[in-house]
């Protein structure tokens, strides 16, 4: 006990400190400064159509010499891009894979200063520490101010199951407020046990004390990268996905007599042409492939990349409420667990594990059963956390760095660094989503500097509208649906993901033949996704199926089975857009399973569903084993297409399509030869029992069968009985 009050005195001396640092900070803001970037911004104009990915490309073959040359298409990178091209420097980027096909989608959603960091700047006396909360908790709120379509503030509860941590928590959280000064998104505030239950129902109550409620920010991470990429490209940044570097040019600079970057030789990996593209300045902001270009430019350099994996997984909506998420500050690896509403899914994570560095980040079981065992210590004992109830899983690769400006090499870098090497290679590496806008400025700063490049003017990010935020409102899906005849929901999805421009994308919407909705087919029934949203999607230079499920539209980050079975609508869609052969078509939908199979935790699901031991009862084995004869009429000792196709007949379901046959009988065929065995039956009603599973299609229509016949043969023996009866009597 006295180790605890020592530890919430030392707290509350160093709140002192940070009082007073916060309130120097904000009394010695300079707003005439500030006065004049936001003049600046407004004489920043953007341009009124956004440029085809082919005219992207026919730019940069142009060989016209930029000012920059940007690598890499993240959160960093496209906020590089549109840092530079707004301030007048001719700026282009590459990025050899998508737009956010890295750790920027594969984030926590999360728009937030560090609660945890602000501890240990208070409890350790940081001055570093603080001042990265303080530049993050800006950041965020430049972030709402920006993309308010995107992004939106989040109360996340902090549940205290001890009576003495209440303060200790309370002036922690009051800290946390006070540093974000008059940029705080919203007061956070004390809830007793009986109000934080009302809140948040799923969570455990005995022994609960009370929890403290603090706001940070939620965003929609890819749209937003997206989104930043879309307004340099407006602006008149020459960008595009899918072309890597293949090779950094040099010449001899004739000052210094030095070989410095004069460019990059590039390939456009769907189309398969190379060609050179000129810059002054070249940066690498390539994430956890820092290195990699660090050693195209010099083979000798040491690396400073520490790559660690975050796994995230999906759970369904009833997980958590959808306007409250959930901190897990004391997990047993002594990291901080978040539990989170996201687009009517619940995001739980992260993990934090070596790795090494991929294109094709995979989750373990072992990660996922990490979640799993963690958020059980927070939810009542009604919600039965199981293990079926993984919607989807994914992991993303967070990239820790050593700072090569300092001799040290081996201490890692708590915020991002800026490093220009003896040929001018600019690299921004580590940092975090928030404070993307921050560490861009830090870069062109240094790129101007090095480089010699000459803007017409400075800075003018800082709550500069990114796309689709000027005529947004929070009321504009209304208009969409009184104009257009969306359904509500996917209006209200539409204009939260691509907010003014979320009428340019219905207009493409084909009708649906109903009398409501009007327009808008949706791509999977259970999602607020709809065709129009494929065809807006290619205009936002999505090249593959990849592209489109999982960062034009979400679908494959929340639920990837649902992701698997809109995939063949996506395809035609896609394939009729881009003129695919029907040998590309098929590439492309093998290519995505694939994705979807090992990127985003399908794999894994079925996997672990296939290892699950057979543990019924004897009873519940006869009981299974004699649905199974009631479907295989014929005794042929397994369950065919037809077999299955005549049940759901039976009971009235004449609308089924082969399609969904397919996926019904894939669910539970584990050898993939087209049947399913009695073996295969009773490991799925296994892995159900276990939670490794939540329900089968088979598995009911197997019930729903039996029930079926046992009605038959009761009516039989009624029509009997009264035929007896009646034979009786006369």
């Amino acid at each position: 006990m006295a180790s605890r009050l020592r530890k919430f005195g030392v707290t509350a001396a160093g709140i002192a400190i940070g009082a007073a640092l916060s309130t120097y900070a904000l009394q010695h803001k300079d707003a005439p400064q500030y006065q004049v970037q936001m003049e600046e911004m407004q004489r920043v104009r953007r341009k009124r159509t956004l440029p085809p990915r082919s005219e992207q490309i026919r730019v940069l073959q142009s060989g016209e010499e930029y000012d920059v040359l940007i690598i890499g298409g993240g959160a960093t990178g496209a906020g590089c891009a549109l840092d530079a091209v707004t301030r007048g420097l001719k700026t282009a980027l590459v990025e050899a894979d998508d737009f956010a096909s890295g750790t920027s989608s594969r984030s926590t959603k999360l728009i937030h200063g560090g609660v945890r960091y602000l501890q240990k700047a208070i409890l350790g006396l940081d001055i570093e520490q603080y001042r990265m909360v303080k530049e993050a908790l800006h950041e965020r709120a430049s972030m709402l101010r920006s993309a308010p379509h995107l992004t939106r503030p989040l109360p996340i509860m902090l549940p205290v199951y001890t009576w003495w941590q209440i303060p200790y928590f309370w002036v922690g959280i009051k800290a946390y407020d006070f540093v974000a000064g008059d940029r705080n998104v919203k007061s956070s505030y004390y809830l007793s046990r009986t109000d934080a239950l009302e809140l948040f129902p799923m969570l455990r109550g005995d022994k609960l004390c009370g929890a403290i409620v603090y706001y940070d920010g939620q965003q929609d991470d890819a749209r937003m990268n997206l989104a930043v990429a879309l307004t340099a490209a407006r602006h008149g940044a020459a960008i595009t996905n899918h072309v890597e570097v293949l090779e950094l040019l040099k010449r001899k600079d004739d000052a210094t007599g030095k070989q410095v970057l004069c460019g990059a030789k590039v390939r456009d990996n769907i189309s398969k042409k190379e060609w050179t593209i000129k810059a002054k300045c070249v940066i690498n902001a390539t994430g956890p492939f820092t290195d990699s270009i660090r050693k195209m430019d010099n083979p000798t350099v040491k690396e400073i990349c520490c790559p660690s994996s975050g796994v995230h997984i999906v759970l369904p909506g009833y997980y958590s409420p959808q306007q409250m998420g959930l901190l897990d500050p004391d997990t047993s690896d002594g990291r901080v667990i978040f539990f989170l509403p996201w687009l009517n899914g619940t995001i739980a994570g992260t993990t934090d594990s070596p790795c090494d560095v991929t294109r094709t980040p995979t989750p373990t079981e072992d990660e996922i059963q990490f979640i799993l065992s963690e958020i059980k210590n927070y939810l009542n004992k009604d919600v039965d956390v199981r293990r079926g109830d993984v919607l989807s899983a994914w992991s993303g690769i967070r990239p820790l760095v050593s700072d090569p400006n300092k001799d040290d090499t081996q201490s890692l870098a708590r915020n991002h660094i800026v490093h220009v090497s003896d040929s001018k290679l600019v690299t921004i590496a580590g940092g975090k989503w928030t404070t993307f806008r921050a560490m861009a400025e830090h870069t062109i700063d240094a790129a101007i500097k090095a480089c010699n490049l000459q803007p017409e003017r400075g800075c003018v990010t800082d709550g500069l509208w990114i796309e689709g935020a000027q005529g947004w409102t929070p009321t504009m899906y209304i208009r969409l649906v009184q104009d257009l005849g969306l359904e509500v929901e996917v209006a209200k999805h539409l204009a939260i993901s691509y907010g003014d421009r979320a009428f340019a994308v219905a207009k493409l919407a084909t009708l649906t033949g109903k009398r409501w909705p009007i327009i808008g087919k949706k791509l999977h029934p259970e999602f607020p996704y709809i065709d129009a949203e494929v065809r807006y999607g290619i205009r936002e230079y999505a090249c593959t199926c990849v592209d489109m499920i999982s960062r034009r539209l979400r679908l494959s980050f929340l639920n990837v089975q649902a992701a698997i079975e809109a995939l063949p609508m996506i395809a035609d869609i896609m394939a009729e857009e881009l003129k695919w052969s029907k040998d590309e078509k098929e590439r492309q939908i093998k290519s995505c399973e694939h994705f979807l199979q090992t990127q985003m935790g399908h794999q894994a699901n079925r996997t672990l569903k296939e290892k699950v031991p057979i543990n019924l009862s004897k009873k519940e084995a006869d009981m299974y084993a004699k649905r199974f004869e009631t479907i295989d009429k014929e005794k042929k000792g397994y369950v065919s297409i037809t077999d299955i196709k005549r049940a759901m007949k039976s009971f009235g379901d004449a609308e089924v399509t082969g399609e969904e046959l397919h996926d019904i009988l894939k669910e539970i065929d584990t050898n993939m030869n087209g049947q399913v065995e009695l073996e295969e039956y009773l490991q799925m009603m296994s892995a159900i029992k276990s939670g490794f599973v939540t329900h089968s299609r088979f598995a009911a229509v197997a019930e729903q069968e039996e029930i079926r016949k046992e009605q038959e043969m009761l009516k039989k023996q009624i029509t009997i009985e009264r035929s007896g009866a009646t034979s009786q009597r006369k």
